[in-house]
């Protein structure tokens, strides 16, 4: 099962956090990582490793002392899914000899498939890539109501 893990999880609850309303950059504020923990529901410790890694990949930025805290390095809709993976959990990669990696595996040699996931990595990590952070944390547009009833059925009469 390809499932991401709960750091990856909580850094795009975090990163969306840490988002203006509107995305405008300039009038984000910082904000500490008590903050974001009161505000998200995560654990104050689990949203400070979170930041630390995100920070350490260039995607948010710290600034300590009065005032300080953590903001967006990018706007969310400059920041896709395979970047906040790799920021947590390292590269996407399904199998251990993905991307010609050696070593990684006790059957490497044996292998009948051999480089052949490195496609399927591919298919994966560009599908993930069209993903936005932006697009995450907006939330779904509410249905459409109709405007009218719908007809009923022609078997049977109307009301």
């Amino acid at each position: 099962m390809l499932r991401l893990s709960k750091l990856t999880d909580y850094a795009v609850v975090v990163l969306a956090r840490l988002a203006s309303p509107g995305g405008d950059m300039a009038a984000a504020a910082s904000q500490t990582a008590p903050a974001i923990a009161a505000a998200t529901g995560i654990a104050e410790p689990t949203v400070a490793k979170v930041l630390k890694a995100l920070a350490h990949a260039g995607l948010v930025e710290g600034r300590r002392g009065s005032g300080g805290g953590y903001r967006l390095a990018r706007p969310l809709n400059a920041l896709t899914l395979p970047e906040v993976i790799a920021a947590i959990d390292g590269p996407v990669a399904l199998t251990a000899c993905v991307d010609g990696a050696a070593g990684q595996c006790d059957a490497e040699a044996l292998c009948p498939v051999r480089g052949r996931w490195d496609r399927v990595n591919r298919a994966i990590l560009t599908a993930l890539s069209k993903i936005t952070l932006d697009e995450l944390a907006t939330p779904p547009a509410p249905p459409a109501r109709r405007a009218t009833p719908p007809a009923p059925p022609a078997h049977l009469p109307a009301e």
